[in-house]
This record gives structure tokens, C-alpha cells and sequence, in this order.
């Protein structure tokens, strides 16, 4: 009996019962996950992978339910959007991609040579301008292929303890269980092991700053790029993701470049939260009807109740980022929703949130008048009827 208490006794503490248990179970959602969200968008539709723009608009409208949900599935939001009758006029005019590819180029000449003068003049410190530059190869086949690439020549760029330029590199960062492959401008690389997302856009920065919508956009899209980095710099001895962006533009009204820093760590804090949210999309894809799809070649009125089965949080601000926004626009006009009118329209009104309303609180007609809303809504009336009239208005 002694020669067996040794055996016995260690075997529970190193190899406990209940441990594969829940590793079995942390693998089932994400399999039921996965066919919940093809249920959704229809058996025979291929997934639209997420790119960073899309990304990036998420983390720009984070309660956003129903945005959450289509992205999270791979819906065709476009496609959605022409089968339900409002399809979105969304895309770069010719000239624009063309003048930005221009652009994009004439930075990049010479191996990198002024975008790295750029990066050092902003970036790098004290110390001579990088002389030797390394720009790897990162052709392979496939997105895969490439992000494998990617993060193997991010390895060697760090270990070498020297300057190197990556010129569109591929990036992975799982959302909702599955791959997102993201393909930055560039990456460089420092001797320090520091690793600096470049964006570079062709909007101009006059007399040193740009459009503050235009470069809010540009942050939080070179956010996702340094959340995918940061994995990779996870792996990597001594290497370590900047927070800061380096953002080139034209410099005022000319094709030269200039360049300015970006601070983006709220923009990455915002995206993080908001892919959190998405791993957990089965909570929302659980609440809807049992049979609800979202595939295009389904009918308009099936359409419409699926899309509206899902919550959204429509403001102005989607028309530029959502290929669903004039859809949420019509509803939203058709329901009198305040939102409307603006997230900050919505911010003053309080608890009012239709415009029939915000009318009969300004008339007279409903509300509390010690509500100060209320009470602002029927002085503002006041003043308008004394503007028209001519006269002191009626209190």
C-alpha cells in the first residue's frame, strides 16, 4: 500500500478533474458563435472580412448594436442596404485615389528616404538622421501569408537593433473569433526596438494642423493598426508599440509632405472596449427571432423586420462611415427620433426624444415646467413668436 500513496496522492493536484472540462466549453461558444453568425448572414454568403476603416468606425459609434452585430458576421452592409431600398453612395472618386497613390509614392521614394527624415525629425530624438535603412521583403501568398511574413520581418527588425521601413504590411487581430487582416501604410521599425504606425493621408495640413474631423478618423484607424502590432510585440523580445502615430500629409497647398504626431491612446482604449463587445455579439444575435437572416436575396419586408429587430444608435455622423446610415436616417425621420438632429441636439433635450415631443413641450402643450429643459424649450418658443411677430410674445 505505501509503494501506491506516492502515485496516487500528486495525480489530483497535477492533473485536477475538472480542467478540461471548461476548456471544452470555452471552445463550444465560439463554434456555436460561428454558426449563429453564417445563420445570420445566409448559408451561401461568404463573410465580408473587416478592414480598419470599418474598424475604426465601430470605435466611432460604440453603441451602435446593430452595427456591431452586421460587422461581427461578415454581413455586406452595402449590399444590405441596396435590398432594402436605400443603398449608400459610399467610395473615393477616381481623382482622389489617384492624387493619394501619387502622393503615397513620392513619400516612399528613394526607399523611404523622406519619410524617414520625417520620422527621426518628429520621432527619433537625438542623434544623426537613419542612414542605413532596411526595407524587407514581405511578399507571400495569401493574407496569411503575408501577416506571417509581417511579423517574422517585425522579429528580425528588432533583433538587428537597426532602422527598418515595412511598406504595407499585413496584420492580424482576431475579432469576433475570426481573422481581420489589416494592411497599414507602414511601420517603422526603431534601433531602440520601437515600433511607429504611419498613416499617410492626402488631405493637406496648412500651416501645421489638418481638418480635426479628417485627422480624428486618421487616429482611430491607425488605433486598430497598433492594437494588431501589440500582439505581435507580445511575442517579441525588446520590442515595444508606440502610442504615438506619425501622420504625413501635404503641406499646405503644395504635393510636398509634412508630417505631425498623433497621441492615439484613447482612440486604442475606445477600440479595444468596442472588440470586447464584439467577442460578445452572441448576446445580441441570442435576443432576435428564432429564422432571422440577413441575406440580401431575402424579401424587402423580411429584411426590414430582421434590421430592425437589432437596436442602433443613428447620428448625423454615420452617413460618412456606415453604408447603412440612410437607411437608420429614414427610420429614425420616419419615428420623429430626436437623434436625428445630432448627438449633441440629443444631449440638451433630456428625456424628450421624439420632435412631436420637444413641439408640445415648447407649446405648452406637455411637460413639467420645472423640467429646465422644458422650461428653455417654451422662453426659446417665446423669443421666436416675439422675433416674427415684432411685439412681445404671449407668456
Amino acid at each position: 500500500m505505501p509503494r501506491h500513496r506516492p502515485t496516487q496522492t500528486p495525480r489530483p493536484v497535477a492533473h485536477p478533474g475538472p480542467i478540461p472540462a471548461p476548456a471544452q466549453e470555452r471552445e463550444r461558444p465560439a463554434t456555436t458563435l460561428r454558426q449563429r453568425l453564417a445563420e445570420l448572414r445566409g448559408p451561401a454568403v461568404p463573410p465580408r472580412p473587416l478592414d480598419a476603416r470599418a474598424l475604426a468606425a465601430l470605435a466611432a459609434n460604440p453603441g451602435c448594436r446593430r452595427r456591431a452585430l452586421l460587422d461581427g458576421a461578415g454581413v455586406d452592409k452595402a449590399a444590405l442596404a441596396s435590398a432594402l431600398g436605400s443603398p449608400a453612395p459610399f467610395g473615393q472618386s477616381q481623382f482622389a485615389f489617384v492624387r493619394g497613390n501619387a502622393f503615397e509614392a513620392r513619400v516612399k521614394a528613394d526607399g523611404g528616404t523622406e519619410l524617414m527624415r520625417l520620422l527621426h525629425e518628429r520621432l527619433g530624438g537625438p542623434g544623426a538622421e537613419p542612414g542605413e535603412v532596411s526595407v524587407p521583403d514581405l511578399t507571400a501568398a495569401g493574407p496569411e501569408g503575408r501577416a506571417a511574413r509581417t511579423a517574422l520581418a517585425l522579429r528580425e527588425a528588432t533583433e538587428a537593433g537597426g532602422w527598418a521601413l515595412l511598406d504595407h504590411p499585413m496584420l492580424a487581430l482576431e475579432v469576433a473569433g475570426s481573422p481581420a487582416y489589416l494592411e497599414p501604410d507602414a511601420v517603422a521599425v526603431h534601433p531602440d526596438g520601437t515600433w511607429t504606425v504611419v498613416e499617410i493621408k492626402s488631405f493637406p495640413m496648412i500651416d501645421g494642423s489638418a481638418d480635426a474631423a479628417k485627422v480624428g478618423a486618421a487616429a482611430r484607424q491607425s488605433a486598430v493598426y497598433v492594437l494588431a502590432l501589440e500582439r505581435i510585440a507580445e511575442l517579441t523580445e525588446g520590442a515595444e508599440v508606440d502610442h504615438r502615430v506619425l501622420l504625413v500629409c501635404p503641406k499646405d497647398f503644395s504635393n510636398l509632405p509634412t508630417a505631425s504626431v498623433v497621441d492615439v491612446r484613447k482612440q486604442r482604449a475606445v477600440t479595444r472596449r468596442q472588440l470586447t463587445r464584439l467577442t460578445r455579439i452572441e448576446d445580441i444575435a441570442a435576443a432576435l427571432p428564432e429564422g432571422t437572416t440577413f441575406d440580401p436575396e431575402c424579401p424587402r419586408q423580411q429584411l426590414d423586420a430582421a434590421v430592425e429587430a437589432v437596436g442602433a444608435a443613428y447620428a448625423p455622423e454615420c452617413l460618412a462611415a456606415c453604408e447603412l446610415a440612410f437607411h437608420c436616417r429614414a427610420k429614425a425621420r420616419e419615428a420623429g427620433a430626436v437623434e436625428a438632429l445630432g448627438r449633441s441636439v440629443r444631449g440638451e433635450l433630456g428625456g424628450l426624444t421624439t420632435v412631436g415631443e420637444v413641439l408640445a413641450a415648447a407649446a405648452g402643450k406637455e411637460g413639467d415646467p420645472a423640467d429646465p429643459t422644458v422650461a428653455a424649450l417654451r422662453r426659446a418658443a417665446a423669443l421666436r413668436a416675439e422675433a416674427l411677430t415684432g411685439g412681445p410674445a404671449c407668456r
